[in-house]
């Protein structure tokens, strides 16, 4: 099992590969949706931090939203034309970063025991960041796609770590094969 300061830096490595694809877009095509059934990059971004607060929330620690007023609006649950309006870019940028320092901040608890039953959050914390950082390389798929597609704009290269490969189509990281 990879250790979790390891997966904690395959986690920083999947954030600043969404921040390739969208730091240098303007606020408007990161709010653009392609049609009404579509996401605007700015949803999955707030999306992808909504996923990480609630696993860590649910999984490993009891705390608040850091944003209560987006958890229902990047909840994918909620049909794509029901979503609303996002919130500014700056907003979503400091959802994203409170979050991952939550991340880092339980995880890294987690790490060095400071929490109850330490072997089993252990195992649990492992696989919760490979789920995080997965679903970050999912949502940066569609990302890539609008980005591209829709608006034009070159990709990034991929990221490169071990363990890191596509599967049908998709960046994933695979630690425990």
């Amino acid at each position: 099992m990879y250790e979790l300061h390891r997966l904690l830096r395959e986690y920083d490595r999947a954030r600043a590969h969404t921040d390739a694809l969208w730091k240098d877009l303007t606020a408007d095509e990161v709010t653009w949706r392609p049609n009404e059934n579509s996401s605007a990059i700015g949803w999955h971004l707030g999306h992808q931090a909504h996923v990480a607060h609630f696993m860590i929330r649910n999984l490993t620690a009891a705390e608040p939203s850091p944003d209560p007023e987006l958890d229902g609006l990047m909840d994918s649950a909620n049909p794509e034309r029901f979503r609303g309006a996002l919130p500014t870019v700056r907003r979503l940028t400091t959802f994203r970063d409170t979050v991952a320092e939550r991340v880092h901040a339980r995880i890294g608890d987690i790490a060095v025991g400071r929490v109850g039953a330490p072997d089993q959050m252990t195992i649990v914390g492992g696989h919760l960041l490979t789920a995080l950082i997965n679903h970050e390389y999912q949502h940066d798929e569609w990302i890539s796609e609008v980005r591209a597609h829709s608006l034009g704009h070159a990709l990034p290269p991929d990221p490169s770590a071990d363990g890191l490969s596509r599967v049908d189509g998709y960046l994933v990281l695979t630690p425990y094969s």
